[in-house]
C-alpha cells in the first residue's frame, strides 16, 4: 500500500523551527538510506497521521519532480496528547515496497476474518446468567432501621 505525499525541504532546525512548523500542520521527518545523503523534509500533517494507522505502509515521498519510497523507520510521538512530533523515514527499493504491500493485504485479511468470527460466534454465558441472587430483605431492612434509630435518638 503506498501513500503519495509532497514533500517540503526544511531548512531551519531546533525546537523553535519544529514547534512552527507543527503548528502551521507540517511533520518534520528525516529521510535516509544506505549510500544517500540525510535529507530534512516536512510533511502534512493530517495525510501522515492517516498513512501510519495502515500497516506495512511505503510513503512515496514527492520531491519536486523525484520520487522517493520510504518506510517509517521511528515515529516520535507527544506523550500526552498522542500527536506526532517527528519521523525518521528509511528509503526502500521498490521490490520491497511490492513486498510490503503484499504483506499488508494478508495481515488485513487476517483482521477482517478474525472480526466476522468473532462477530458470528455466540455470546459465551457468565455465572450472572446461570445463577439467581435473593436477598433477605426482612433480614438487611430490620439491620438498618434499628441502626437509623440508634443514631437518630444519640443525636437528640
Amino acid at each position: 500500500m503506498n501513500i503519495r505525499l509532497e514533500a517540503e525541504p526544511r531548512s531551519d532546525f531546533g525546537k523553535g523551527a519544529a514547534r512552527k512548523l507543527r503548528r502551521s500542520g507540517r511533520i518534520p521527518v528525516v529521510l535516509y538510506g544506505s549510500g544517500t545523503e540525510l535529507v530534512h523534509l516536512s510533511l502534512p500533517g493530517h495525510d501522515l497521521e492517516q498513512a501510519l494507522r495502515k500497516p506495512k505502509v511505503t510513503l512515496e515521498i514527492v520531491q519536486g519532480s523525484a520520487t522517493t519510497l520510504a518506510k517509517p523507520r521511528d515515529v516520535q510521538r507527544d506523550p500526552v496528547r498522542r500527536t506526532i512530533e517527528h519521523v525518521d523515514l528509511i528509503i526502500v527499493t521498490a521490490a520491497e515496497a511490492r513486498e510490503r504491500a503484499a504483506e499488508a493485504e494478508v495481515l488485513v485479511a487476517e483482521a477482517a476474518a478474525a472480526a466476522e468470527a468473532a462477530a458470528s460466534a455466540p455470546a459465551p454465558k457468565g455465572p450472572a446468567e446461570d445463577v439467581e441472587v435473593a436477598a433477605a430483605v426482612e433480614e438487611t431492612g430490620d439491620a438498618a432501621e434499628g441502626d437509623a434509630a440508634e443514631s437518630a435518638g444519640d443525636e437528640s
